[in-house]
């Protein structure tokens, strides 16, 4: 009798010389289909206890994880204020706005949690048709809540 990975093994063996005839294809001996990694997972069964508890143990410091990123009251008070402190004249009606030079001194200012907000592309992202090269603060301020 044969195991069950040996049964396993001669199916995929056979579908591949199957599959190549089909195809019109010689076998390459390729075999990186095998180094492919698992990326499905089935849930795991109510009478399967100590997956159960793994999938929420695991799901609770994930997160935990994501909440440690998220900028707190605090932080971003002290990201309104750096923003409104650098921001450049002239004003667009009551809109303050900001270029990108003082954009990257308040990216330096506002601390580690925020540096991922700072850069050229989410900058170039929320740059409308100002004459001078400006981003609203409001709207990059309103982006940073949004996604962080």
């Amino acid at each position: 009798k044969k195991s069950e990975q040996e049964l396993k093994d001669e199916e995929m063996e056979l579908f591949t010389k199957y599959y190549m005839e089909w195809k019109g294809g010689k076998t390459s001996g390729n075999t990186s289909y095998t180094n492919i990694p698992r990326f499905y997972y089935r849930l795991p069964a109510e009478d399967e206890v100590l997956l159960q508890k793994l999938r929420e143990e695991s799901r609770a410091v994930f997160l935990q994880r994501k909440s440690r990123e998220l900028l707190d009251n605090e932080e971003l008070q002290n990201l309104w204020f750096l923003l409104d402190k650098h921001q450049t004249s002239p004003m667009i009606g009551e809109e303050a706005m900001i270029n990108y030079e003082n954009f990257l001194k308040v990216g330096e200012k506002a601390g580690s949690k925020c540096r991922q907000f700072f850069t050229a592309k989410i900058f170039a992202k929320l740059l409308h048709n100002d004459p001078y090269g400006r981003i609203s603060i409001m709207q990059f301020f309103n982006y940073v809540m949004r996604k962080g």
